[in-house]
């Protein structure tokens, strides 16, 4: 992805932890199940030295979401972890259709490429 040294800092937190957050950075202060905050941009990007950004996903709502579809808690935190990071480097699915094709096939490239790790 052209980040081959960096790092980044992920949380895992309740649903009110991540409402909390949402509404400290101006979203609406409500549980989701992930948020990243990219450091290649803003203020102080150019002295972020290895760190993408930071990955917050809320635990509970990673829970209720791989209960769901009947999945385990570990596939859907891999998941939102992936959707995080790709929010760290630039992408975004609700700017166009096209964008949110985009990377929604990253998204299944990575998982594809971290099964073969398996």
């Amino acid at each position: 992805m052209g980040f081959p040294e960096s790092e980044l800092s992920v949380s895992l937190v309740s649903d009110a932890e991540i409402a909390a957050i949402a509404g400290r950075f101006g979203r609406p202060a409500r549980p989701t199940d992930v948020l990243a905050f990219s450091m290649l941009e803003g203020p102080g990007a150019e002295h972020r030295g290895a760190c993408l950004g930071d990955v917050v996903i809320s635990l509970d709502t990673a829970e209720r979401q791989a209960a769901a579809r009947d999945a385990a808690l570990d596939d859907e935190l891999r998941d939102l972890l992936v959707h995080g990071v790709l929010h760290l480097v630039g992408m975004d699915h609700e700017t166009s259709p096209g964008d949110a094709r985009r990377m929604r096939a990253m998204e299944e490239q990575l998982r594809w490429e971290i099964a073969r790790l398996d």
